[in-house]
């Protein structure tokens, strides 16, 4: 089905503002506005205001050589090699490369006209703060992404709960017929979230932390811990008792995990699960120290997991963007 974006429709009705506006004025090459807008319209606010800056300083800069160049060697295509021959590096030095097509729009209007003139300058200058200033406005407006990082954060949840629920599961009973299917869609669904999140935050220019971008950081190393967890798990080939002991623990943090910061919770819970193994005779077999021994390196990963958990600050910062 044929579908229209909204970076799609703000690109059309800013375009059409800005030669609008320039014919309204009656400039010269007025449809030009309109390209410029085409250009400068980006994904994110941040990078719509830096690219649009960055295009404001190469059109003056173009049009500095331009006017140089032309008026020195004159209206020919020789002057042409020789003024992209000295603009091009010299946007790259300055890193505003990215307005070398918008530049090279006003350049060859001057090349065109092949008569320099203060109206012409003026003319030139008008086309760029329209078109720059189109893009900049119909840019101010990008959907909320909040709802959308929400759901991603309540499904990553879910999957981590699952995970939880079935290392339980195989530490009780020794047998699963799970097959990891939710680590392997945490690992796709927490870099899809990741992208979201970062370009939430380039749509706060004034904002330069956020919390779901943290957030889902967290998240990524918590589940580092779940793989390494799994080699251990299938090592466990003799039940003891600690097992359903940690198999519990297991299932309550399973049905804890949110956003918020509770992790000193289940940080205590976990000592306290560590005491009692402490209190428990020795093991007596060799199947048993062993079961026993990975059950103990479980309980160190569940340690850092949690550890992991309760660093994460969800706190968002608001600051003057530089």
């Amino acid at each position: 089905m044929f579908k229209i974006g909204y970076r799609t429709l703000k690109t059309a009705l800013g375009t059409a503002g800005a030669v609008a506006i320039a014919q309204w004025l009656d400039l010269d090459f007025f449809a030009s506005a309109g390209i410029i807008t085409i250009l400068c319209v980006q994904k994110t606010k941040r990078k719509s205001v830096k690219d649009s800056w960055a295009r404001f300083l190469a059109c003056l800069i173009g049009m500095i050589f331009a006017v140089l160049v032309f008026e020195i060697l004159g209206y020919h295509p020789l002057s042409i090699v020789v003024l992209l021959i000295l603009f091009i590096p010299t946007t790259l030095i300055l890193k505003v490369q990215g307005g070398i097509v918008t530049s090279s729009v006003i350049n060859f209007h001057i090349y065109t006209v092949s008569d320099l003139s203060v109206n012409l300058i003026i003319n030139e200058l008008a086309l760029i703060v329209i078109g720059i200033g189109f893009a900049l406005l119909v840019n101010m407006y990008m959907p909320s992404k909040q709802n959308q990082l929400e759901e991603m954060q309540a499904k990553l949840e879910k999957y981590f709960s699952k995970i939880l629920n079935e290392f339980a599961k195989y530490i009780r009973d020794g047998d699963s017929d799970w097959n990891g299917q939710e680590i392997t869609e945490a690992v796709s669904l927490l870099e899809k979230s990741k992208n979201q999140a970062i370009l939430n935050l380039e749509n706060h220019i004034f904002r330069y932390e956020d919390v779901y971008y943290h957030y889902f950081k967290m998240r990524e190393k918590q589940l580092d811990i779940f793989e390494r967890m799994m080699p251990l798990l299938t090592s466990i080939e003799h039940h003891v008792e600690q097992a359903d002991m940690l198999a519990d623990y297991m299932e309550e943090l399973a049905e804890g995990i949110h956003p918020e910061n509770t992790a000193h919770i289940y940080i205590t819970k976990l000592e306290e699960l560590k005491i009692s193994f402490k209190q428990m005779p020795l093991p007596t077999t060799r199947n048993e120290f062993e079961a026993r021994s990975a059950l103990a390196h479980l309980v160190y990963e569940l340690d850092q997991y949690l550890i992991i958990k309760q660093q994460f600050k969800p706190v968002k910062e608001y600051r003057v963007f530089r």
